[in-house]
């Protein structure tokens, strides 16, 4: 794997991205300038677990819903985050749905 502008290999910035989540995301996307691959990573992590993250958040304030959607929030949550966390250390640019051409367009 190539370098970075921060000194890691592309796969493990990459896998970094989605460590913490968004906030992980968001350092990664500010700090790395040059590699494509790390800041599509961070840009895919901040535009799946803020919103996740969102939602929970809501979903927490509502007393029944809290106990039944919340939990599958956060099972959705561990899976895509393993997945992604995985799949960007084996150095794949995989996308989810949605949220990866997001991130693919607004690389620039």
């Amino acid at each position: 794997m190539v370098k970075t502008s921060m000194g890691l290999e592309e796969n493990v910035a990459g896998l970094l991205c989605y460590l913490l989540g968004w906030l992980t995301g968001i350092v990664f996307f500010v700090l790395e300038k040059e590699s494509r691959f790390v800041r599509f990573h961070a840009l895919q992590s901040i535009a799946t677990f803020l919103p996740l993250s969102v939602i929970g958040w809501v979903f927490g304030m509502i007393p029944f819903i809290r106990w039944v959607i919340l939990p599958l929030i956060w099972i959705l949550g561990i899976i895509l985050w393993l997945i992604l966390m995985i799949k960007a250390y084996q150095g794949d640019m995989y996308k989810l749905p949605v949220v990866g051409d997001f991130a693919e367009k607004h690389l620039g």
